[in-house]
C-alpha cells in the first residue's frame, strides 16, 4: 500500500487511499511549502483537535526541515544519486499561486 500512496500523492485530495487526517497533514505540508507559508486557520484548528502540542511541533518541524533540505539542495544544484533506483519519485503538486500585478 505504501507504493500506491506514493503514486497517489499528486492527487491526495481526491484519493481514497488517504485518511482524512493524512489529507489534512498533506495539505498542511503543501501550505508550509509555499512562499509565504500561509496556513488556513481552519486547517490548523483541525490538526490541533487531532494532535497534542508536542505532536504538532514535531509535525511542523519535520515539514519545515524537509523544506529546508529541499531548498538548500536546490540552491546548490544537488540532484538524486539514484540510490532509490526503481522506486517512485512523485512530482509534487503545486497550489495555485496568486500573482500580484507589478
Amino acid at each position: 500500500m505504501a507504493r500506491e500512496k506514493i503514486e497517489a500523492l499528486a492527487d491526495y485530495r481526491t484519493s481514497e487511499l488517504f485518511s482524512v487526517t493524512e489529507k489534512q497533514i498533506l495539505e498542511f505540508a503543501d501550505h508550509m511549502t509555499q512562499t509565504p507559508a500561509e496556513i488556513p486557520h481552519a486547517l490548523f484548528e483541525n490538526l490541533r483537535q487531532q494532535f497534542n502540542a508536542a505532536q504538532l511541533v514535531e509535525l511542523t518541524a519535520t515539514i519545515a526541515w524537509e523544506n529546508y533540505r529541499a531548498r538548500f539542495n536546490h540552491a546548490f544544484g544537488a540532484e538524486s544519486e539514484n540510490f532509490s533506483a526503481g522506486s517512485v519519485c512523485a512530482v509534487p503538486s503545486r497550489l495555485p499561486r496568486e500573482r500580484s500585478a507589478p
